[in-house]
């Protein structure tokens, strides 16, 4: 049963649109949320997909801000997180609303193959690997953590997902202002909050709701939208989003960062963003969406451009020593271009960062060689190969990303099930061994396992290896 203190319904009453009523507030808080998931077009296009799990019993429909993102409607029993096509990273299960600020990020951008964006704020991964769909894993995202425990469910999940285009910071993201100046395209901060648009998810989200609590996050979204502001190139957008409900955390935000730098502050309308957007509109051009409006969770999303230059705030700090990687030779590029080329028939990137780090071999995006030494990063690419002393180990991380299908040994679902599950797979038929190939399902790739001839032998990293694998398929 929803939780709601008399506290928290008196303050945000307030706040509540006049053509909104408490009443549906509290009944649509009340109901479960529908299930909700994205499409990863870094890996299958949505009409494949849907193609795909429709003889499965799967149902769904489309969500209007977000072209590969649908409610899902299936058998109860099943769990999207133990799926095969969700383990290979065919989807995300992403809440509706969670979409709609890296839509409005790219709502008008045109080419993203050369920017860099910021994500400030990014674990779990859902808009990090959002955008970098949206940019077909080129250009550049630094996706920003604080926390170290969620750092590493980001990096799982951008693994997971395929994503080869970021770089993993773990920051307070009040220091990107100062280190990064005027360095992104284009900024996404989906600020910490509240989370009083979540109750539909957690029931006993505003059990202990005060206002005491919200002030020292208010005071932390102040900090970081202008530390974003000023890690923002002029003529770039920025997109400030929380899943708040209140003024106090959302458009009086806004309005500090006007009141911060007014004549650089610009508020770009969100009005048409998608059909029946203007429902949520406020008259700031923000999106202000409440449960009940598109039975989904509480959010809000501002937009704003940076119109004009503003000065730097601090120093400029010292560059970063001991950075420990550098660039591969051209010899040792040309033997890991035959290697993946021969062995699994992958065209490594042209634009590419080839580095080496004791016999690791990592491929960088390009971008990222405006930003070596400016800061720290934790995770840097995708790491290719291990050498060996005579040739290259390719690394499960290699082929979720840069398989291309184009020679697939094609699993069953049995089969499927049993690699995630760390086994080896008999071959009664098998023929000759012939080596390291990629293994896929629905044609997608799964991992790399050893031909052995009579079994192919499971390569997959132990840290991967499921407990449990269901079937993706309703019960008839």
């Amino acid at each position: 049963m929803v939780q709601l203190n008399q506290d928290f319904i008196n303050s945000i009453a307030k706040d509540m649109p006049a053509h909104l009523t408490m009443d549906d507030f509290i009944h649509y808080s009340s109901q479960p949320l529908r299930p909700s998931i994205r499409v990863n077009t870094l890996k299958i296009s949505s009409n494949d997909f849907i193609d795909l799990m429709k003889p499965k019993g799967w149902t769904l429909d489309p969500i209007p801000w977000c072209s590969d993102g649908f409610w899902v409607s299936l058998d109860s029993e099943i769990q999207l997180g133990n799926t095969i096509e969700h383990i290979q990273g065919l989807f995300y299960i992403q809440e509706a609303s969670s979409m709609l600020p890296p839509t409005a990020l790219f709502d008008d951008l045109d080419d993203t193959t050369e920017y860099t964006i910021l994500d400030m704020a990014s674990a779990p991964g859902s808009k990090t690997t959002q955008i970098a769909a949206l940019m077909k894993n080129s250009g550049l995202i630094v996706a920003n953590e604080y926390s170290s425990s969620r750092v590493k469910v980001l990096h799982a999940n951008v693994l997971r997902m395929g994503v080869s285009n970021t770089a993993l910071t773990h920051f307070d993201a009040r220091v990107f202002g100062e280190y990064l100046f005027n360095q992104f395209d284009a900024i996404l901060l989906d600020a910490p909050c509240s989370g009083e648009g979540t109750i539909r998810k957690d029931p006993q989200a505003l059990k202990n709701w005060s206002h005491a609590e919200n002030a020292s996050i208010i005071d932390t979204q102040k900090a970081l939208i202008e530390s974003a502001f000023l890690a923002l190139k002029t003529g770039g957008s920025l997109v400030y989003s929380t899943c708040a409900l209140s003024r106090a955390e959302n458009q009086e935000v806004c309005e500090h960062l006007m009141s911060c730098f007014p004549d650089a502050v610009e508020f770009q309308s969100l009005s048409q963003l998608f059909p029946d957007a203007e429902k949520s509109c406020t008259s700031e051009g923000f999106l202000h969406v409440w449960p009940q409006i598109y039975d989904s969770e509480g959010f809000f999303v501002a937009k704003i451009r940076k119109i004009a230059d503003i000065e730097r705030q601090k120093p400029m700090p010292k560059q970063q020593k001991n950075f420990p990687f550098e660039p591969a030779s051209t010899k040792v590029k040309v033997e890991l271009q035959r290697y993946f080329k021969d062995t699994f028939d992958i065209s490594l990137p042209h634009d590419g960062l080839v580095m080496v780090r004791d016999l690791e071999y990592w491929l960088f995006p390009a971008k990222m060689a405006d930003l070596i030494g400016k800061m720290r990063f934790q995770r840097i690419g995708i790491k290719l190969a291990d050498g060996l002393k005579k040739g290259f180990k390719v690394r499960h991380e290699a082929i979720m990303a840069l398989a291309n299908a184009l020679t697939p040994y094609e699993l069953t679902s049995l089969q499927a099930t049993e690699y995630l599950m760390g086994r080896d797979i008999p071959l009664p038929d098998g023929g000759k061994p012939q080596g390291e190939v990629i293994l896929t399902y629905h044609a997608c790739a799964l991992g790399v396992a050893k031909h052995l001839g009579k079994k192919l032998k499971n390569s997959l990293p132990r840290e991967l290896v499921r407990d449990r694998i269901i079937s993706s398929e309703t019960k008839g």
